[in-house]
């Protein structure tokens, strides 16, 4: 083919570097939305393949976590709960928390995970988490169905539980916080991974820690007012305390904190993306 012609060939894609460390081509992303969708059925089917119950494992985790939380911290250590009936107290805690900590624990394995695949193929990078927290999302939905069961049972059973319907608006807000603040988080281990190995560890220490910093195990209440106000600036904190709050009528509900919650997430999200594609120019020569 002479040179005339191949100036005047228009190419579909055309592949190049990116020119800003703040690029984020979701135009691109979704582009390729099947693969996304392909990924998302992979995570799902995946993890439960071979398994004689299955998508069941869904259900029973979360409920023998709440058995063993509500023998162990209510029943045993007499903890509150803060006026809400200990197996939905701690059920809520853990429906939510398993989303954040699933999609931060397999965000931060994004490029080593995916590394095979990164150097053979191309498509946008940012695929491989996002697929993640959405996979995370519909695992999610399942075990809300969960907790709407009980939920309503101590509804029409007990008088403990008051739900504000004029928040409920809002639930889908507070998730998407969770959402994004584990990819970003997960997208800023993911790039430190790829040269120490040491964050894989630290990660699991921390989800640990953090765990019960987020008022998953232990309410607000519990906590001077000085030391509530620090753990509420962390975003988790927050939120799973709002959510609480519209769902039982006991819990913080800060508007403040929320939009504290808000900012923080944004602000972490574009800083993991520079740190995404500052790593993805060279994470293959190091991973």
């Amino acid at each position: 083919m002479s040179t005339k012609n191949q100036s005047n060939q228009e190419w579909d894609i055309i592949v190049k570097p990116k020119s800003s460390s703040l690029h984020l081509n979701l135009r691109e992303v979704w582009a390729y939305k099947d693969l996304i969708a392909l990924m998302v059925k992979r995570d799902i089917t995946s993890v439960y393949k071979q398994t004689l119950l299955g998508p069941l494992w869904m259900f029973i985790q979360p409920i023998f976590i709440t058995i063993i939380y509500t023998f162990t911290f209510s029943s045993s250590a007499g903890l509150s709960t803060d006026g809400i009936p200990p197996i939905l107290f701690y059920l809520i805690g853990q429906t939510f928390w398993v989303y954040f900590s699933d999609c931060l624990t397999k965000t931060s394995n994004t490029f080593i995970s995916n590394a095979s695949v990164f150097g053979k193929v191309y498509f946008p990078r940012l695929v491989m988490p996002f697929s993640v927290i959405i996979s995370g999302l519909v695992k999610l939905g399942l075990q809300i169905s969960l907790l709407a069961v009980v939920y309503l049972f101590y509804y029409f059973k007990t008088d403990q539980v008051q739900p504000q319907f004029a928040y409920f608006i809002l639930l889908p807000l507070f998730i998407i916080i969770m959402g994004v603040f584990s990819l970003s988080l997960g997208i800023i281990f993911s790039s430190f991974t790829t040269k120490y190995r040491d964050f894989t560890f630290l990660l699991g220490f921390a989800i640990q820690l953090l765990m019960f910093l987020s008022f998953v195990t232990f309410p607000a209440s519990m906590f001077s007012p000085l030391n509530q106000t620090i753990l509420m600036c962390n975003p988790i904190a927050s939120s799973m305390e709002a959510i609480k709050f519209i769902l039982t009528g006991h819990g913080v509900f800060s508007v403040y904190f929320i939009i504290m919650a808000i900012i923080t997430t944004m602000v972490l999200f574009f800083f993991s993306i520079i740190i995404f594609n500052k790593t993805e120019k060279s994470f293959m020569d190091t991973v």
